[in-house]
């Protein structure tokens, strides 16, 4: 269905109408590429959300599909599809720069495992996206700030603001991000696009620049689940080459949305004071109709108590500095005049934690994440805000970065607990902002997040809403 698009407005298409149309042979890989790299070069550079656009070869792949899909070797619902990738994943022959000066001339020899697993399923590579420097803080000043198109003043999101900033100006179909304290989950929110943070180890990290290697995990952007889906279905799941990802069998994430009516089946969890405490009023208002929508689609609603998030927050923010500094130690003790200011910042706290502060921190986040288990237990999600007030303005963002315990809450403690969630948008302010909310769920529950949130979907329209750009 194309929600009745005009055909200018095929850039907005949901990923899985355009792979439908590809499919039947009414739309070209080639020329839904060259459609998209020519919005990219209209409209982003008001924009800043992508710090490279590939677009010899994503022509070239477009091209390799359309001969593909011609001759009956389709291979999925990605294949022929533009896309884009943040700019931390390793691409043979391609530079990939962390957003830093650092690692500006970085040119890796082969392909991370998750963009050789999209590339395998047919998609094409449009660019790479802007992201705070080493995932973390902010841009770097040499990289200008990137846009959201909502609201030149609001941030946003990061550290994956490309990913959403693109994904919400219709400047590709869906979008790669990573998540260490909440980096696809604040982008989804402020763009009002759908983010899908993992399990932890669920998906492969091998090739792709760390913030925090125990922390990092990543997953799709896209305008709705039922793309995110799709995203995921094509990249989750073990790697030989990355130790550390989880070798639990994978479903596949797009099927098991079939024939989804409603929420009869899920027990969805509400903590009043955790959704209520130090959050603003629209978010509240818009977080509470997501619940009642909820109970009308048939959800038990369960009432829960969050375990304290305080010292959770605090050992994120501690494992983040320390294992970053690990990463960037040496070529940042080389020459720090190329790391700005807050990614610097980190690595100074970082080199500086005593031994009894880090001991302390991967304690709390062990005995964190047994608390979360056994919350989840009989319950198949839990209802969050993303973060405390409608969107940030870019020009309060040092008084935010100030606060971190306060802006993070919602967020860094689910790092910690390395549990799954899907972020997508529940409301519009007064402002005109998106608002977001989180379905957070027990490990391994990607299936059913995103089925819940395919029901919300079906039934709402907030994830059709599109930014006041051309």
């Amino acid at each position: 269905m194309l929600y009745n698009l005009p055909d200018d407005d095929l850039h907005y298409a949901s990923l899985l109408d355009v792979a439908s149309l590809i499919k039947a042979g009414d739309l070209s890989p080639v020329t839904v590429t060259q459609m998209m790299l020519e919005r990219i070069a209209a409209i982003d550079p008001a924009l800043n959300s992508y710090l490279s656009v590939t677009g010899e070869s994503a022509l070239a792949e477009a091209e390799t599909a359309k001969a593909e899909i011609a001759s009956g070797r389709y291979r999925g619902p990605l294949h022929g599809v533009p896309i884009a990738i943040k700019d931390l994943f390793h691409t043979k022959g391609v530079a990939s720069t962390f957003g830093s000066l650092a690692y500006k001339d970085f040119v890796s020899d082969k392909d991370a495992t998750i963009g050789h697993r999209l590339k395998m399923a047919g998609a094409i590579i449009l660019g790479r996206l802007h992201l705070h420097e080493g995932a973390f803080g902010e841009h770097h000043p040499a990289l200008g700030r990137c846009i959201n198109p909502w609201n030149k003043d609001y941030w946003p999101g990061g550290s994956s603001s490309g990913s959403g900033a693109a994904t919400a100006a219709g400047l590709c179909f869906g979008s790669l991000g990573t998540d260490t304290g909440g980096s696809i989950r604040f982008p989804s929110a402020a763009n009002g696009v759908t983010g899908l943070k993992p399990t932890w180890g669920r998906a492969s990290r091998y090739g792709v620049f760390p913030l925090a290697d125990s922390l990092d995990t990543i997953g799709p952007m896209t305008r709705n689940a039922a793309d995110a889906a799709a995203m995921f279905s094509a990249f989750a799941g073990a790697d030989p080459m990355d130790p550390t990802s989880l070798a639990a069998p994978v479903p596949d994430y797009l099927a098991a949305l079939d024939g989804v009516l409603g929420a009869r089946d899920m027990r969805i969890g509400v903590d009043t004071a955790y959704l209520e405490t130090g959050v603003d009023d629209e978010t509240i208002a818009a977080i509470r109709g997501v619940v009642e929508m909820f109970k009308a689609l048939g959800a038990t609603i369960v009432e829960v108590k969050v375990p304290a998030r305080v010292d959770a927050t605090f050992a994120q923010m501690v494992i983040t500095d320390t294992e970053s500094v690990y990463f960037h130690k040496k070529v940042y003790e080389a020459d720090k005049s190329l790391f700005g200011p807050q990614l610097a910042a980190a690595m100074e706290r970082g080199l500086h934690y005593d031994s009894m502060t880090l001991a302390k921190a991967y304690i709390t986040r062990d005995r964190f994440k047994g608390e979360i288990a056994r919350m989840f237990e009989g319950m198949d999600a839990l209802i969050s805000p993303v973060y405390p007030m409608v969107g940030a303005l870019y020009d309060k963002m040092d008084e935010h970065l100030a606060d971190l315990q306060s802006f993070l809450g919602f967020t860094s403690p689910f790092n910690v607990a390395g549990s799954p969630s899907v972020t997508m948008p529940c409301g519009m302010a007064a402002v005109g902002m998106p608002i977001g909310v989180q379905l957070i769920g027990p490990h391994l529950s990607e299936a059913g997040l995103l089925k819940a949130a395919h029901a919300y979907q079906q039934a709402t329209d907030w994830h059709l809403r599109r930014p006041p750009i051309s």
